[in-house]
């Protein structure tokens, strides 16, 4: 009995174009259709019949069928989407150029950036038309971010140190990301915070009264997450060394201690560096300026504003610091330590990229 249906159409690869496939099937940006349509061509290659590679693929037969046709007559064009239908453009190219370029090179009379109704006005558009041109070119004028680049002149040797120490820490050693968080605030509201309802957030009066600061010092375990903290009411190389005695008490003997910090001069005074010599096992590591990213302990004090400081309302410091204490000792029931993917290696590139960015601009 002859075999039923049409029968498939014959489906040979160039090298050229084999190549082009797997390079759309491996590349981790090709769009998943892309992908599918490529790996379909590869399995008829092979000489499957479309039913063999439906089935191997988990798609239909109409499917396979489909994109087989459509390659075989036009070849690597063939898998890519047909023209959608729909009314022709009204905005021309000319004026799209137009929009992005009153964008990017100049500012509005008035203004230190175009909105879309003054961009519109000015070019006889509607906003709308000017926000899908933003959002098709990825401008975003309301928006802005900040960046400071470290002039330290032992920026890579810093990065290498740190970075190193995250990655592949010393054996019998602990090492301890350390910073202060100071001059924090105990605020009260004037009038009672008001609780969250069904249907009713929280609400709170913007007017507060100040009841004194403190600094809290912390070191966080690179391995474990945990951290060692103490508030105290003043910050200075005294209030400094009595922390590194802290640490002293509570790193177990005979391991030695590695230290991440910033550059702040406290760190450096002549008291800090006599109690390290009468320390030996304390060595100390310092981030290049402007680098607070590298430090992880700024990532936790991040946490500890979110959950505890930023909602806060404290009628004392004494109540602040009990309530820092309250989350130190939450966090260090379930610490959970921060996890160190990129090496020094890619940080530098990235910099690098940065930096050569900034300069062509």
């Amino acid at each position: 009995m002859g075999r039923r249906g049409r029968p498939k159409s014959t489906l040979l690869l160039s090298d050229e174009e084999r190549e082009v496939l797997l390079r759309y099937v491996r590349r981790g940006k090709s769009a998943a259709r892309l992908v599918l349509r490529a790996r379909i061509v590869l399995e008829c290659a092979k000489g499957m019949d479309n039913q063999a590679v439906a089935r191997a693929l988990c798609v239909s037969m109409p499917t396979v069928g489909k994109w087989r046709s459509r390659f075989v007559a036009q070849r690597l064009d063939g898998l890519l989407d047909a023209p959608r239908v729909g009314a022709p453009r009204q905005i021309g190219d000319d004026q799209v150029e137009a929009i992005i370029t009153t964008t990017l090179n100049t500012m509005p009379r008035g203004a230190s950036r175009w909105s879309t109704r003054d961009l519109a006005k000015h070019s006889g558009l509607s906003h709308m038309t000017v926000a899908r041109i933003w959002h098709a070119f990825g401008l975003k004028p309301h928006r802005a971010e900040s960046f400071q680049l470290s002039t330290d002149p032992q920026f890579i040797e810093k990065v290498r140190d740190v970075v190193g120490l995250y990655l592949a820490p010393p054996t019998n050693a602990v090492v301890l990301s350390v910073d202060e968080k100071s001059q924090i605030q105990a605020l009260n509201r004037t009038q009672p915070i008001l609780p969250m309802r069904p249907g009713q957030l929280e609400r709170r009066t913007p007017e507060y009264e100040r009841h004194g600061t403190t600094s809290l010092f912390a070191a966080l375990d690179v391995a474990t997450g945990g951290v060692i903290g103490r508030c105290f009411r003043r910050h200075r190389a005294k209030e400094f060394v009595q922390f590194l005695q802290l640490i002293e008490e509570r790193v177990a003997p005979g391991l030695d201690v590695h230290l991440i910090m910033d550059n702040y001069s406290t760190h450096k005074a002549p008291p800090v560096m006599k109690w390290l010599i009468r320390h030996r096992r304390f060595h100390l590591h310092f981030i290049p300026t402007h680098s607070s990213w590298l430090n992880q302990v700024e990532g936790w004090f991040g946490i500890l504003t979110n959950k505890q400081l930023k909602r806060g309302s404290h009628h004392s410091v004494r109540e602040l610091e009990a309530a820092i204490r309250e989350f130190l000792d939450a966090h260090n029931d379930d610490p959970k330590p921060f996890k160190w993917v990129k090496t020094a290696d890619e940080i530098l590139a990235k910099v690098a990229r940065f930096c050569a960015e900034t300069a062509a601009r």
